[in-house]
């Protein structure tokens, strides 16, 4: 690790039943970009907290500029020139961007807040950035993007020397993402020693300098330069076995109409839309970012209300009007903010996976039957490998790709016939992606119809038999896999101008 200036030695940390982290040693040279990379639950988030301050390590120690920094806080992280900045932002929505960029130390007059002086100071950051964002604008109204910035901002505030990245594009434009790395590239240039998580490892390649892989919690390999280093062995080095393909698409014979909709229209969407899911298939439907997918989705499970549209369930029209509806009747929802929307965090593995189905458990409709729910659980954590150290473990403790295994398995206790799912391998690394494919594949061979957004192109040509395209709050266009280009969904998708717009496609 010589010449490193934040420097990981020897950094160890137990949970309860579990090593997080056991005897990881690298180093990041200032004025570089390192790349942390493993499988969910390989210790990367644990590390992360470490170094915030949010964790102290049960052994060995964190060093800066080789000094020994030992952080009881993250406000002792903060004030020695460490900032994480985390996939779920830390700002205060209702604050403008100058009060979050510069909170806990704004200019002031004899012990009045200095506005102008605020607004100026907070100028100063963001042009640093080469951002024009405004100030005085509440951060709730900023895009994800922007949030971001004014996260990268906030840590130039306060001069942080350190910054580390966890997963900052999974909400990201391709646009966005492109202004994300010239702005890494620029801090890059001014010294800063930058720590950057992904799963995409398409990005590691763009951004990185070098590389540390995690497995189990311990360190498996450093790579001083990513020169001549290939993707096949960062998976290998991540999973401890090569996934040449992995998608791993199979046909297979598809059954009666599951699912079909017709014109459905509500918030979000720019015009009715309508498909068809038939028992067996798996329909991708692909969109940038602010295409409608999601809306699209909510629609039709009932989380938000249709303002019209009709729908039929194994050729039987339904009404649903709440999730509830939805679930009854065999249709159920995987969401894309599994820990906003999909998982109860303070809740067990157990009491996640039996929820819905504790209706069809419980003893006269009120009591729960709790041998039943043993049970389910337990079939379900081994029939989904789901990784935790038993079923009561709090699943806010589990990996993303765990949590997501949990969702599937609440729905599978379930007897369902057509599943929507919204970004279903959003935040979970190359192993785990296989994991939930094979899960995808497994349903649509038993029948069941599935319906799944992506704004991973690579993903929805990989796993789909068809894929739908959104544009601009609208269906667009339905291609066949075997007339799916990445060139010409990715022209269908890209917005036109209204006189050029081609007609809606057919379900």
């Amino acid at each position: 690790m010589g010449g490193s200036y934040l420097e990981f030695d020897g950094i160890s940390k137990r949970f309860p039943g579990v090593r997080a982290l056991d005897n990881v040693s690298f180093g990041v040279a200032e004025g570089s970009v390192h790349a942390l990379i493993g499988e969910n639950g390989a210790g990367k988030s644990t590390l992360l907290k470490i170094l915030s301050g949010a964790y102290a390590p049960d052994g060995g120690e964190v060093r800066l500029g080789g000094r020994p920094a030992a952080f009881r806080s993250s406000m002792d992280a903060f004030a020695m020139g460490v900032a994480v900045i985390y996939q779920e932002l830390h700002l205060v929505p209702n604050m403008t961007v100058a009060e979050n960029i510069l909170l806990g130390h704004y200019p002031n007059r004899f012990g009045w807040v200095d506005k102008a002086g605020l607004l100026a100071d907070t100028r100063k950051q963001l042009s640093i950035l080469g951002e024009h964002i405004d100030p005085s604008v509440k951060v709730g109204s900023l895009s994800i993007a922007e949030r971001q910035i004014v996260e990268i901002a906030k840590a130039l505030s306060r001069n942080a020397k350190v910054i580390a990245f966890d997963e900052p594009t999974s909400s990201l434009s391709q646009r966005e993402v492109g202004n994300l790395f010239h702005i890494v590239g620029e801090l890059k240039r001014q010294g800063r020693v930058i720590l950057y998580v992904s799963h995409r490892l398409e990005e590691i390649f763009q951004v990185a300098d070098s590389a540390t892989v995690l497995r189990d919690g311990q360190r498996v390999q450093t790579f001083d330069r990513l020169e001549g280093v290939t993707t096949d062995t960062l998976v290998r080095c991540m999973v401890g076995r090569s996934i040449k393909d992995i998608y791993d698409y199979h046909s297979r014979p598809y059954g009666e109409p599951a699912l079909k909709v017709e014109g459905i229209a509500g918030r979000g969407l720019s015009e009715p839309a309508g498909l068809e899911v038939r028992e067996g298939e798996i329909v991708g439907i692909f969109g940038l970012i602010g295409a409608g997918r999601t809306e699209l989705l909510k629609l039709i499970y009932g989380a938000v209300p249709a303002s019209a549209g009709r729908i039929w369930l194994k050729g039987v029209p339904v009404a649903i009007r709440a999730p509830a509806d939805a679930i009854r009747r065999g249709l159920v929802f995987c969401p894309e903010d599994r820990k906003k929307e999909g998982v109860i965090p303070i809740r067990s593995v157990a009491d996640n996976i039996n929820i819905s189905v504790r209706r069809l458990f419980s003893w006269l409709g009120f009591f729960i039957n709790e041998v039943r729910e043993r049970t389910n659980a337990a079939s379900q954590i081994r029939k989904l490998d789901i990784r935790a150290a038993s079923a009561r473990q709090k699943i806010a403790d589990l990996s993303g790709g765990n949590q997501q295994k949990v969702v599937l398995a609440r729905w599978l206790s379930e007897d369902v016939g057509v599943i929507l799912m919204d970004e279903p391998t959003r935040g979970i690394d190359v192993g785990a992606k296989s994991e939930i494919y094979s899960v995808i594949y497994e349903l649509a061979k038993n029948g069941t119809a599935i319906l799944l957004a992506s704004s991973e192109l690579p993903e929805v040509l990989g796993i789909c038999d068809r894929i739908l395209v959104m544009r601009q709050g609208r269906l667009v266009a339905s291609l066949d896999r075997a007339d799916a280009t990445q060139e010409k969904v990715l022209s269908l998708a890209l917005p036109t101008t209204q006189a050029s717009r081609p007609e809606a496609c057919p379900a």
